[in-house]
């Protein structure tokens, strides 16, 4: 029997680490968290990396952005040849001790989790006022799907590549998922991030999803142009807060951004049990529960 509740979801994209994470420095900051294995394949990359007992370090000598950024990709080309990782996607994520911006490289998308450095990501919360109260249209992923076949889903939700803007990015996405235009993506409101951090298979999942909300005309409908999409649902609030609350419906980090929903628009109040570690548990930082020393 599926457990109830809100706060289940928080605690599954924040669980407990009990194993051990070998934290990654660039500059003397720290970019990454990897799995002791993964430690010791990368000691036979000694023109990259400097590997001592507790961390490891991108080699001093790759001293650019340019420079480190290509090193790594050799590396995860060389990962992948010898199938200890999945092969590259051609898509490009940001190698950060902090925000975006803050960027000191880059690497390919398919290694950001073996390499446990922070992924972005923008999910959208397409949503409609009826006479009767509000409703939000949901996404069923397309059974195909490596990740969550089948699942639940916001109406637009993607990942947040190095080298798009979050304007530009969020364009393409929903035009993509959803078939909105411009114009109509114009109207959507940024509404915060949510952040957790995760242990996968493939490794550390210290992630962040910037929420935006988009209120949408009745008449409106979804047409998912990239086949990511199996077919889309418009539900009541009510209805949603229930999947949420009681099924595993959604893919997992989907819960988020809806409980993020329901405590913005007063469909959880301060006054039930849950909602302080809700509204808390929501934006974890990252890193938290991992130990620099290894």
């Amino acid at each position: 029997m599926t457990d109830r509740g809100y706060l289940r979801h928080i605690r599954s994209c924040n669980p407990p680490i009990n194993e051990r994470f070998v934290p990654w420095f660039i500059e003397n900051q720290v970019v990454g968290w990897l799995r002791p294995w993964l430690v010791e394949v990368l000691q036979e990359q000694v023109a990259v990396f400097v590997v001592s007992e507790d961390r490891v370090d991108l080699a001093p000598a790759l001293d650019s952005f340019e420079a480190r950024s290509s090193a790594l990709a050799a590396v995860v080309e060389w990962l992948a040849a010898r199938e200890l990782i999945n092969p590259p996607m051609g898509e490009a994520y940001p190698v950060t001790p902090a925000g975006r911006q803050a960027a000191l490289c880059i690497m390919d998308r398919s290694a950001a989790a073996y390499f446990g450095v922070r992924a972005f990501g923008q999910h959208l919360n397409g949503f409609v006022r009826k006479a009767d109260g509000m409703y939000i249209w949901l996404g069923r992923r397309a059974r195909d799907r490596l990740i969550y076949p089948g699942r639940l889903d916001n109406m637009v939700a993607g990942g947040l590549p190095w080298d798009v803007s979050l304007e530009e990015n969020l364009f393409k996405e929903c035009a993509e998922e959803a078939g909105l235009s411009e114009n109509v993506v114009r109207q959507a409101v940024p509404v915060g991030l949510v952040s957790y951090n995760r242990v996968a298979e493939r490794g550390y999942r210290p992630d962040v999803l910037y929420c935006y909300d988009l209120e949408l005309s009745p008449g409106f409908t979804p047409q998912n142009t990239d086949g990511e999409v199996e077919s889309f649902t418009l539900l009541p609030v009510a209805e949603v807060a229930r999947i949420v609350r009681e099924t595993d419906e959604f893919k997992l980090n989907c819960n988020l951004v809806i409980i993020d929903f329901l405590l913005r628009h007063g469909y959880i109040e301060p006054q039930e049990d849950e909602y302080l570690e809700l509204a808390i548990g929501l934006r974890r930082p990252l890193g938290a529960g991992l130990s620099v020393t290894g």
